[in-house]
């Protein structure tokens, strides 16, 4: 739903009333190393006074739209909602002619290429941050650099394109290392599991950037003594994504270790291992913390959750956008201050390790460098900014 002119200047009004007192909130922090995740702990962030609408479709009169364009439908994605509003907010992005908005894809390939392909046709378009369903797809790549020629701003949110291939596709990438995320997942799996064992890895698309980064970084971080037996995908089909888990549960008599890659794989995963009531036989650890998961982690369901930040990904994309569209050369700097150089075009959102409760075979000590929390104290983060999930 997208605000009325008249409301859109009313809530402007009142936020900067609200500015005028003095209170400065701050986005979601992220702990983890990277060449710019530092200057996530400093961007302004989550206010009370964020509507919670979903704001889609084109922008109002006049208006030209930034558009962070999904890689599918989950839960994930309400998160990065959250962030985008609070940057189109507190960025005063109507002011200045600008307008931020979310549109969900269809969870394909086609699907996004024919969205962006949309976008290049219309004169409103000013930045678009796109997550990647394909890393590799040439058509994908070639439709973002005409975009570029048109002078419409991209970057990649969430899941990159192939850099070696199509780096100049985007202007950057804001979003979780996804290898290092894999890496800590196996981490995870590792220590809860000395002795090893055969392992599934389950996840929507293997194409996308994040997949191909993550299932890679698991294996790496999880060591020899685990045994790779399949990854299984479900191209985004929740349904399928549940079947999967019961056909390697049926395929694989010795499997025991389940790894979701995206959020929507976790319930998937929980799901199937209730149903057939074996949760002594299996170690489960996934990516992301849909509401769901976090109630099955509650209730003794999963045993780590290695988190991003998705509130992150639409604050600092919508804020980076911005900052392109406007020519504002010292947010550039900031956000990016090592650009030009080997790595200089990512920003890092970061990780967090999310465990049961104090009594985990896991600690602090496992994860140097990145954030860990019991589930209690990753709750009580939520609640601070008002997120279901992350």
């Amino acid at each position: 739903m997208i605000l009325s002119h008249r409301m859109s200047r009313f809530c402007w009004l009142a936020a900067s009333i609200f500015l005028l007192v003095g209170c400065e909130p701050n986005v979601p922090k992220t702990k983890t190393g990277s060449t710019s995740a530092s200057t996530s702990t400093e961007a302004a962030a989550h206010s009370a006074e964020k509507p919670k609408t979903n704001v889609t479709g084109g922008a109002a009169a006049g208006l030209k739209r930034l558009i962070i364009l999904t890689n599918g439908d989950s839960p994930f994605w309400d998160a990065c909602r959250e962030g985008l509003l609070t940057a189109k907010n507190e960025l005063k992005l109507n002011d200045v002619g600008l307008d931020a908005v979310l549109d969900v894809n269809d969870g394909t390939a086609q699907g996004q290429l024919a969205k962006l392909q949309q976008y290049g046709t219309q004169s409103d378009i000013a930045g678009v941050g796109v997550s990647a369903i394909d890393a590799k797809n040439v058509a994908i790549a070639d439709e973002l650099r005409a975009m570029q020629k048109k002078g419409i701003k991209i970057l990649t949110i969430d899941s990159d394109v192939d850099r070696t291939q199509f780096g100049d596709a985007r202007y950057a990438f804001i979003g979780t290392d996804n290898l290092t995320g894999g890496k800590v997942l196996g981490k995870c799996a590792k220590e809860l599991k000395p002795d090893g064992g055969e392992f599934v890895t389950f996840v929507g698309l293997k194409g996308a950037q994040n997949a191909i980064e993550r299932i890679g970084g698991f294996a790496e971080g999880a060591g020899e003594k685990f045994i790779d037996k399949d990854t299984m995908t479900d191209e985004t089909d929740k349904t399928k994504a549940r079947d999967n888990v019961r056909n390697a549960i049926r395929n694989h008599p010795n499997l025991s270790v389940l790894v979701g890659i995206w959020s929507y794989n976790a319930p998937a995963i929980v799901d199937i291992v209730t149903e057939a009531n074996r949760r002594k036989d299996f170690t489960i650890v996934v990516f992301d913390a849909e509401p769901t998961a976090i109630t099955a982690m509650a209730e003794g369901s999963i045993d780590a959750m290695v988190v991003q930040n998705p509130f992150a990904m639409g604050y600092e994309g919508i804020r980076l956008l911005d900052a392109l569209v406007r020519d504002q050369k010292d947010v550039l700097e900031k956000m990016l201050p090592n650009y030009g150089k080997p790595g200089g075009d990512i920003f890092d959102t970061g990780l967090k390790v999310v465990v049961p409760s104090a009594e985990s075979a896991l600690n602090p000590n496992h994860f140097p460098g990145v954030e860990f929390l019991t589930l209690e104290k990753f709750q009580l983060w939520l609640k601070k900014y008002g997120l279901t999930g992350s």
